[in-house]
């Protein structure tokens, strides 16, 4: 037993000694990369000069016993606050909010009411000690930890409320929650030294091309045959209310599978609803489909790698997002596109981590409309860390990212409302077109039924404005070029 300890002493100390070697080629080699993926943790002096007026930074520790939060504006005096919740204790708040937002529901009737009570003690407890540092801003640039980078802020209710449930449409109870979404546009970081690095891009060239959308790829020649044979969950649920099927794009659950089944590309399901979102972001951002939309089988690897991406403003995946384990020998976070099975080609259909930091960028935005790709703990953790700090890396300063399996509709109505907003005001921020999409969900009619015109459910509750997390750079204009 002494001998197997010292020999994995020995093993760890080198992997150690390795790991700081490559540390040091990366800082030598890739000094904007090194800093992406640990930075060097800013002064408060260096944080507020990069903060805009109407701006508060919230940034969080959670430790084992308590947490900490700290709330710096650029010229409003720091707080700081102590706050008696530990990681256990934070994981079993948020889990109980997420109940209701990342449910296995097989109809509307089966989405839990969304916890208001444990929502508002979370914000008391992680918001409220700091409030006097932030409030007055407008905007909220949150640097989570632990659980907290799973659960977006905007959902937490600013003030206690019971809802009342009338006979009216379902789910129109929670327009009246005085939402953090009412009052404040909020964007998510991976650090605080990320802000400076992203605030420190240039402006991109005002010459490029508004859009490129990939969508619908084609994992399978015989997709709808496999997956029925399998006889497993989609995660493309039909929720049937008065026969309207509404849809929760998601992946097939990998533990339903035969253990001799290889999950590979084609378990993944087809996402055929995607091809009109894209197309509808194309149409706001007034792109070419013909040439900027690439859907079905053009929605593939060597696609992506053949275009110049650099000459876009706007670039959106709409497909599934990968995380080590989902797949056979998947051990990088990954965007999932048209198989090589259907497109043939050298590519396995997979665009990695290490492939999107070969990309070469100049975007506003890059759209991952997909679900597990903003997930912030556990192995979804990477999806921040690894694919968002990839793409900032490749050249993009903002990132719209799903936090749940989203539903196609309201899906379909907030990147596109969002792009809108944008092209009517210049000068709207990113977080700020965001906020007000959100806003026209939760107070807009919902979902109307097509073959009557009548509403058949709100879009007021979270489970269909939240999904959405802007990270990266939330303050300037896009676009509208520079």
């Amino acid at each position: 037993v002494r001998d197997v300890v010292e020999d994995l002493k020995t093993t760890i100390s080198r992997l150690s000694e390795a790991r700081s070697a490559l540390m040091e080629e990366i800082e030598a080699n890739f000094p904007d990369y090194a800093e992406l993926i640990n930075p060097n943790a800013p002064s408060l002096d260096q944080t507020q000069s990069v903060l805009l007026p109407d701006e508060a930074l919230l940034g969080f520790f959670v430790g084992q016993e308590r947490s900490f939060v700290w709330a710096i504006s650029q010229t409003g005096a720091p707080a700081f606050a102590a706050i008696d919740l530990g990681a256990d204790d934070l994981g079993e708040l948020v889990d109980e909010i997420r109940l209701a937002l990342a449910p296995d529901a097989g109809s509307l009737g089966d989405i839990p009411p969304f916890d208001l009570a444990v929502a508002y003690e979370l914000y008391e407890q992680f918001l409220g000690p700091v409030v006097p540092a932030w409030w007055q801003q407008k905007h909220l640039v949150i640097v989570p930890h632990r659980a907290l980078g799973y659960l977006p802020l905007s959902v937490l209710p600013t003030k206690q409320i019971e809802p009342v449930v009338t006979s009216e449409t379902l789910f129109s109870e929670y327009r009246d929650v005085p939402w953090l979404a009412r009052t404040h546009s909020v964007t998510v970081l991976p650090s605080v030294g990320a802000l400076r690095t992203l605030r420190a891009m240039p402006s991109g060239k005002g010459t490029r091309r508004n859009f490129a959308g990939f969508a619908d790829p084609v994992f399978s020649s015989e997709q709808a045959q496999v997956v029925a044979a399998l006889q497993v969950s989609t995660g493309e649920n039909k929720i049937g209310v008065r026969g309207v099927p509404v849809k929760l794009r998601g992946l097939v659950k990998v533990e339903n599978l035969d253990e001799m089944t290889s999950v590979d590309l084609t378990v993944l399901p087809p996402l055929p609803d995607t091809r009109d979102e894209v197309n509808e972001i194309a149409r706001a951002l007034q792109a070419d489909l013909n040439r900027d939309v690439f859907t079905g089988e053009a929605a593939s690897e060597s696609k992506v790698k053949s275009l110049d991406l650099s000459v876009y403003r706007v670039i959106a995946f709409a497909t599934h997002g990968l995380i080590p384990g989902d797949l056979d020998g998947l051990v990088q976070p990954a965007l999932a596109l048209s198989s090589p099975e259907v497109v043939g080609g050298q590519e396995d259909g997979l665009l990695t981590m290490g492939e999107v930091l070969g990309l070469q960028l100049d975007a506003d935005w890059v759209v991952l409309s997909a679900c597990n790709t903003g997930s912030g703990e556990g192995a979804g953790a990477e999806a921040i860390s690894g694919l968002g700090r990839a793409f900032f890396y490749a050249g993009a300063r903002a990132l719209l990212v799903s936090n749940w399996p989203v539903e196609t509709t309201s899906a379909r109505a907030l990147t596109t409302g969002l792009f809108r907003k944008q092209v009517a005001d210049a000068k709207l921020s990113r977080a700020e077109a965001l906020r007000q999409t959100i806003l026209d969900l939760i107070d807009g009619p919902g979902f109307i039924e097509p073959q009557s015109g009548k509403v058949v459910f709100s879009y007021a509750h979270p489970i269909f404005w939240a999904p959405f997390s802007l990270v990266g750079e939330g303050g300037h204009t896009t676009t509208q070029g520079n």
